[in-house]
């Protein structure tokens, strides 16, 4: 893993970036936790690279700072979430579609996922041009809009692209008859959806480096799900 900077309207970004030893199957753009370019995401950039896919986790909150978030410091995010602007996040993942493009990766051979706010970002995307498929691990934002979005709840019906939402039934911000809306509201788009939920996994099930919050089974089930929808969907 290496860390690159691509060119934005407005200035420059930072992106974690990993390569695969070999031919790529496709590209994956990993999306952030609320809590920055952590390690955890950043690692996710490697473990997708050793899977056969050009990775790469853009720093959406180049902006503000540098620096992740701890992961008991809300304050300080909700103070940098608070001043998103969806203008600035279409741009930040504009040029990162950019690089895969220049790179000759297709749309078709694009995909994306993300973990929290980035879960809500991917299925966003999903509604773009630009990406082949997209996952969303536990994305807030389904009944009521964030980060300057309208509620993924509108926007699921809208989604062009086969997408997968993974959450967990005992997530306190979202609750399961939210994810069950969510299921029907994608179901009324034209691209194939599908959501799956864990029954003993919460909020933030996929990153080991919160044991509190870390489930091992639904984690494993979850990446493995993953990969096989980004197998089955992606064309290098």
């Amino acid at each position: 893993m290496e860390f690159l900077d691509v060119n934005t309207p407005d200035g420059t970004m930072r992106l974690a970036s990993a390569t695969p030893k070999g031919p790529a199957k496709g590209a994956i753009i990993v999306i952030q936790e609320a809590f920055g370019l952590t390690e955890h995401i950043v690692s996710l950039t490697d473990r997708l690279a050793l899977e056969g896919y050009r990775s790469v986790a853009p720093e959406l909150f180049h902006r503000a700072t540098h620096e992740p978030f701890s992961y008991d410091d809300y304050e300080s995010l909700l103070n940098v979430i608070k001043e998103m602007k969806v203008e600035e996040i279409e741009m930040d993942l504009d040029a990162t579609l950019a690089l895969l493009s220049s790179e000759g990766f297709g749309e078709d051979s694009i995909g994306m996922v993300g973990f929290c706010m980035g879960g809500s970002l991917a299925l966003f995307s999903a509604t773009r041009s630009g990406i082949g498929a997209a996952v969303t691990f536990y994305g807030g934002g389904v009944a009521t809009g964030r980060f300057g979005l309208a509620s993924l709840i509108d926007l699921a019906p809208s989604i062009r692209c086969p997408w997968l939402g993974l959450y967990g039934d005992l997530d306190q911000s979202i609750p399961v008859g939210e994810v069950e809306d969510l299921r029907v509201a994608a179901g009324l788009s034209a691209a194939t959806t599908e959501i799956v939920r864990y029954e003993d996994a919460g909020h933030g099930f996929h990153c080991n480096d919160r044991p509190e919050h870390f489930n091992i089974e639904s984690a494993r089930d979850a990446w493995i799900r993953t990969l096989e929808f980004f197998s089955s969907h992606l064309h290098a």
